[in-house]
């Protein structure tokens, strides 16, 4: 639906490709952002302050 599909959008400030990832009700991004931050090292900690 086109409401929803906005929503999202703004929430993901733009992003429209699939999936938009929110980690902890805080946006990541893509696939790639994800990559990245597992990458860097980053991912492990916003997953287990997730988990709490």
């Amino acid at each position: 639906d086109d409401n929803a599909r906005n929503q999202m959008a703004e929430r993901a400030n733009g992003g429209r490709t699939v999936p938009q990832i929110f980690i902890n009700n805080q946006h990541i991004g893509g696939c790639d952002e994800l990559y990245d931050l597992d990458g860097k090292g980053q991912l492990e900690s916003l997953l287990t302050q997730a988990a709490g």
